[in-house]
């Protein structure tokens, strides 16, 4: 078996299993509805006593029963590879642009979105998304302007414009880890959320070495007080 899949089939099993051990929350799109009465192993019953085709996630999706979640998790996807074509196409711009240390994570991020891309790409054919072959306006425009300076002027936007990406990504996997009405998704998701706090890491060591301030994270919202107070 493909070492690969196994890997991707545990995340997916410690997602569904232990939620709160990773995310701190539970899960209730990962709960099954199951018949009580039904022995084990069996699947359910038509009218006839036969049993019906088993349904994939590509069947369900624009179909009229998908669920507000499936239309959520495909918006989410197609934002995340449109979010991997603009870290790709910056990061080769800042290969030829930035200064020697930069182009070396420059090359890192171009190395490990195409990676993460791929596995992306396969999850959305799994349930059934067309995902962009562009990036969107945001990236489009920043590009425009990253092309424009050169020097520490490049270092500086690139380095401010990769950070902020970024955190926006770190926040919306954390949140759609919890909620992915797809095993195979919410693994991939757990994968990538890791992946990209690594970058943070190495883009807060890369900042302090280049002299540039990151702003400060926002204040993640203070929890509502106990009832009666």
């Amino acid at each position: 078996m493909n070492m690969k899949r196994v890997h991707i089939a545990v995340i997916a099993a410690a997602v569904t299993l232990f939620p709160s051990a990773i995310f701190g929350q539970t899960d209730p799109n990962l709960q099954q509805n199951q018949n009580p009465n039904a022995p084990a192993g069996q699947l359910p019953t038509g009218p006839n006593g036969t049993q019906p085709a088993q349904s994939s996630m590509r069947d369900s999706l624009g179909a009229p029963g998908m669920t507000g979640q499936q239309m959520l998790d495909k918006q989410f996807i197609q934002k995340a590879a449109e979010g991997d074509i603009a870290e790709i196409q910056l990061g080769k711009l800042a290969t030829v642009k930035g200064s020697p240390h930069v182009k070396e994570f420059a090359q890192k991020m171009v190395d490990d979105h195409t990676a993460m891309q791929k596995d992306l790409d396969t999850v959305a054919d799994e349930v059934g998304v067309m995902l962009p072959k562009k990036m969107g306006k945001e990236g489009k425009s920043e590009y425009d302007k990253l092309n424009s300076l050169s020097g520490d002027e490049f270092d500086k936007e690139y380095i401010l414009f990769v950070a902020k990406l970024h955190r926006e990504d770190l926040h919306d996997f954390r949140a759609e880890a919890s909620v992915a009405a797809d095993p195979g998704l919410a693994a991939e998701v757990v994968k990538e959320a890791m992946m990209i706090r690594q970058h943070l890491t190495l883009l807060t060591d890369l900042a302090k070495e280049k002299g540039v301030t990151l702003p400060p994270r926002p204040a993640r919202p203070s929890a509502p007080p106990p009832a009666g107070q």
